[in-house]
């Protein structure tokens, strides 16, 4: 019984010596182990990116401008940055997740995704119909494939609403018009 009454006052002592630490830190503390294996506690940096974003955030995206700014993603807007990730990275982006884009080599020079002052000008409509038809049904590019016939409508606005979600100037429009006719998250 002494044994016992020992160890739970040790244990006790443990526990309000860990919640008085986590206390005391700015960042949550972290048990590491030093080159001569003496174990120290520090602290381990959490910058406000890390942060949760906000209720509802489906995803985020780093703004491309500033990498210290995150962009909460809606559902739509999330399905629209994965589209992107999967079809246009390639040549709508300075860098892909395999390493740098294609976008040099295709000329005339195609915009970034993010480019606000390009298609913050353009109406969800003509977007849809670029994208849908590719850019030699449109005046654009020919080097713009026509993504109609693998990407469904909604799929399309996806993207669209991604591509406002990310702008730069920000998109001064809500794209939720858009999305009205559509249900705002999965079933």
């Amino acid at each position: 019984m002494k044994f016992l009454l020992i160890f739970l006052s040790v244990m006790a002592g443990c526990l309000g010596l860990a919640a008085y630490v986590m206390r005391a830190f700015p960042n949550p503390p972290c048990w590491c182990w030093s080159r001569d294996q003496g174990a120290i506690v520090t602290t381990v940096p959490h910058p406000k990116w890390n942060e949760y974003a906000s209720y509802g955030s489906y995803g985020t995206e780093v703004d491309w401008n500033n990498p210290q700014r995150i962009i909460p993603l809606d559902y739509h807007q999330a399905q629209g940055k994965r589209i992107f990730y999967q079809q246009c990275v390639w040549c709508h982006s300075d860098t892909t997740p395999a390493g740098p884009s294609n976008r040099s080599n295709v000329t005339p020079t195609p915009p970034l995704m993010n480019d606000g002052a390009v298609f913050n000008g353009m109406s969800d409509a003509s977007l849809q119909q670029a994208i849908a038809l590719g850019g030699r049904a449109t005046g654009k590019s020919a080097m713009m494939p026509p993504y109609g016939k693998s990407l469904t409508k909604d799929d399309i606005r996806d993207l669209i609403a991604y591509m406002r979600a990310i702008a730069a100037p920000a998109y001064g429009k809500s794209s939720a018009k858009d999305h009205g006719k559509r249900k705002s998250k999965p079933s």
